[in-house]
């Protein structure tokens, strides 16, 4: 990885904050988007003491559209050349909360910044394809995404909000996602993969109410490490066996087959419009 260009999402805790330090290992280039300056600076003096030649902080709410478009413009036009894109940041919500774009903020966290980003930054993950044969978009997905299906007359949980639902939906709709970006991504030299990296012991879920964190901190016993759960990131920003892999589902660096809704090529042309309709982006034929 030396010398590639790395952009991370959610990098300053958790399995962002691991896959950062292993790439950073491997001599990559990181450029992080994060929320907070303060968590952000801590992030990028450790990744220095561990050797990280380069890191580059940006800042940016990723739950606001306007934001999203900022961020990945400023990224697109300081990197010409971007080789792997990684959508990790997201959030569970105990309560409902609508964002002044009007929409649900699990729905915009957690799928349409990914769907931003990857659109917006997309020239220049093919301007690296086509100069070194290759170029990568990870998006983290869930298990969560079991036992779910999007319900197209009410994307943004108006009726009858249920936090683990509203998660749940956003994971799947990471999954429809990656499909729809891999097909139009065929030929190009860019892959789209996704991921389940287990249930991981982290600080997700800490903002909520006291009995919500109360429940993930509990659930938390029986997780594994954010060191485990990075494992599989990493293998699909860096694995030659998956060079030419895309539009798949992968757990414990094994592509393996989602929940049946998640397989729905009509639903993921279905979500992709509706993102279109929401962002005003699709550079994408």
């Amino acid at each position: 990885m030396h010398g590639k260009i790395c952009v991370i999402t959610g990098a300053t805790s958790g399995i962002g904050l691991c896959t950062a330090r292993q790439l950073a290992a491997s001599g990559a280039k990181l450029v992080l988007i994060a929320r907070d300056p303060a968590r952000a600076e801590r992030t990028a003096s450790e990744l220095g003491s561990l050797g990280a030649q380069d890191v580059s902080l940006h800042y940016a709410d990723l739950s606001a559209i306007a934001e999203m478009k900022r961020v990945a413009t400023e990224i697109a036009g300081a990197y010409p050349r971007i080789d792997v894109l990684i959508n990790n940041a997201g959030g569970i919500f105990g309560e409902r909360y609508v964002t002044a774009d009007g929409l649900e903020r699990t729905f915009a966290l957690n799928h349409i910044s990914y769907f931003v980003l990857a659109n917006l930054l997309r020239p220049n993950l093919e301007a690296a394809a086509n100069e070194n044969g290759e170029a990568r978009v990870i998006n983290v997905a869930s298990r969560a995404h079991r036992g779910e299906v999007l319900d197209f007359a009410d994307l943004q949980s108006e009726h009858r909000y249920r936090w683990f639902r509203a998660y749940g939906r956003s994971k799947l709709a990471n999954i429809l996602f990656t499909r729809a970006l891999a097909k139009r991504l065929s030929g190009s030299g860019v892959t789209a993969n996704c991921l389940h990296p287990g249930f991981v012991a982290t600080r997700f879920g800490a903002n909520n109410s006291i009995v919500l964190s109360a429940l993930v901190k509990l659930a938390m016993i029986v997780a594994i490490s954010p060191e485990k759960g990075a494992e599989t990131i990493v293998y699909l920003a860096t694995s030659p066996d998956v060079a030419k892999t895309s539009g798949k589902y992968f757990f414990r660096c094994h592509p393996i087959e989602p929940d049946g809704p998640a397989l729905e090529d009509k639903s993921a042309e279905r979500l992709w419009q509706a993102s279109v309709k929401l962002t005003n982006i699709d550079i994408a034929p």
